[in-house]
């Protein structure tokens, strides 16, 4: 029978990005509705201020993902482009390179130099990238995906705590914001946990910790510095 394995490496980029667009989503929105509403601000002011950070944290977390994985993307690149001129003007270095990359992980000279010479004659860069620069076609960069990923998933993160202000009533929209907040954030974690395999309850904790410090944090500054309208 032939041996089925799943892994779950292939999904860390876009895994990363859509877990910290979703969280930040969250942690900014609701920190900025608590804030708000402590300062004493009526609930439209309260959702106003939550739909401006919903707008402006989406773009923010698209530019900043896109010119971060395009910084990678490049660096890459530009490793490819040197390797592709080495191979072409030092094809004997490089293949002893290799010869030495894969004896450092155990194998002996002969197998070692058979390995690097069967795969440099079938894709030499494509060799020297994944086992020389850790570069391969499933952990490139992307930046596309990483900007589009954030934007989405910060948008979809911050419409839980707008929400929950149109839901609840003014007398108990502080309380109910930063409690829903904090189950958000513990099913986010939840979630990240399961698709990439991790430890669940340590995740929900992470997530669930930090958040809260935040929104407490936003809450305290908006108390000591708001006026009663």
């Amino acid at each position: 029978m032939r041996h089925s394995e799943r892994h779950r490496t292939q999904r860390t980029g876009w895994l990363r990005a859509a877990v910290l667009g979703a969280n930040d989503g969250i942690v900014s929105t609701a920190s900025l509705v608590l804030g708000v509403a402590a300062a004493g601000t009526g609930t439209r002011a309260v959702m106003l201020a939550g739909i401006a950070g919903l707008v402006a944290g989406a773009m923010s977390m698209a530019a900043g993902e896109y010119v971060s994985v395009s910084s990678q993307a490049d660096t890459e690149r530009s490793d490819l482009e040197r390797e592709r001129r080495e191979l072409a003007e030092f094809p004997e270095q490089e293949h002893e390179e290799l010869v030495g990359i894969y004896m450092q992980r155990g194998l002996d000279r002969p197998l070692a130099e058979q390995v690097a010479t069967q795969l440099m004659a079938r894709d030499a860069l494509a060799a020297h990238g994944r086992d020389e620069l850790g570069i391969s076609e499933v952990l490139a960069a992307n930046p596309v995906q990483a900007a589009l990923a954030s934007a989405a998933a910060f948008s979809a993160g911050a419409m839980l705590p707008l929400l929950a202000v149109l839901v609840l009533p003014g007398s108990g929209l502080m309380w109910g914001v930063g409690a829903s907040s904090v189950l958000f954030l513990a099913a986010l974690g939840a979630v990240a946990a399961r698709t990439g395999g991790a430890p669940v309850m340590r995740s929900v904790l992470r997530v669930a910790f930090w958040g809260a410090l935040a929104m407490g944090l936003t809450t305290a500054v908006g108390s000591l510095f708001g006026v009663q309208a």
